[in-house]
């Protein structure tokens, strides 16, 4: 079971050379994806006097977030895994892939380079703020959580598929494009129903920035439980607990 891989790890880990280096990777790397993905919207709403919630807009952000997240993956892969999202740092942690002590520096990290991102943008733009996830009329808080929950399972089971499993092969070579695959495909499913997060640092930035809150415990809970099962569900029944080596925190 991956419950018997979890470690915590050493609070002395926090200050290695390479756990800043990795924590660095991920801020430099979810600023890259929150700043295009995010300021994608922006431009279209600026094109088009407000219509990113138009079909139009949504694929027009599913093909920014996935261009951006498959460059964001592949860019920090050697350094850091390549997460781009605490979802899936949690999903490594639950797997026994990486630390906690590290997992919280990712998450810093991220979030981090989340904000900075949408910061950024406010101040390229002359001001516009990024707008946060919302929930759309007639959609319930529990019914995003369900959204959240299994759009972040495909996407965590992606990776553990492409980036994770030690049989991987030659398919690990793809890793980031399918990673960017399935977050644009869920963005078309799932992008006029809550906005189609699945990553609560692209949530938080956005939220701090405009600091709006409304359903934002959504895109943690949702993203968070959803890469649980996934982790849990690929540990178990797809990778042999009898031939598993545990798996350096950057090794994907």
């Amino acid at each position: 079971m991956p419950i018997t891989s979890i470690a915590f790890g050493s609070p002395a880990e926090a200050g290695q050379p390479d756990a800043l280096r990795a924590a660095l990777a991920e801020f430099i790397s979810m600023l890259i994806f929150v700043f295009a993905g995010e300021g994608s919207g922006m431009a279209f709403n600026k094109l088009t006097d407000n219509g990113s919630s138009t079909p139009a807009g949504l694929v027009a952000a599913s093909l920014a977030h996935a261009f951006a997240l498959f460059v964001a993956v592949s860019v920090g892969a050697n350094i850091s895994g390549g997460h781009v999202n605490p979802a899936v740092t949690f999903g490594a942690f639950i797997g026994g892939h990486i630390t906690f002590i590290r997992s919280l520096l990712y998450w810093v990290a991220q979030c981090l380079g989340s904000v900075v991102a949408c910061l950024l943008l406010k101040l390229a733009t002359g001001g516009q703020e990024t707008s946060a996830f919302a929930l759309s009329s007639g959609v319930g808080a529990w019914n995003a959580v369900v959204f959240e929950i299994v759009m972040t399972f495909g996407l965590v089971y992606t990776v553990y598929a492409t980036a994770v499993d030690p049989k991987k092969g030659d398919i690990g070579i793809i890793a980031p494009i399918a990673i960017g695959f399935i977050v644009g495909a869920n963005i078309l499913a799932g992008g006029a129903f809550d906005g189609a997060s699945m990553n609560p640092a692209v949530s938080f930035g956005p939220a701090v920035v405009s600091w709006t809150w409304d359903s934002h415990w959504v895109y943690w809970l949702g993203p968070f439980v959803g890469s649980a099962i996934a982790a849990i569900v690929y540990e178990v029944i797809f990778i042999n607990p009898s031939t598993h080596e545990q798996l350096p925190s950057t090794d994907f």
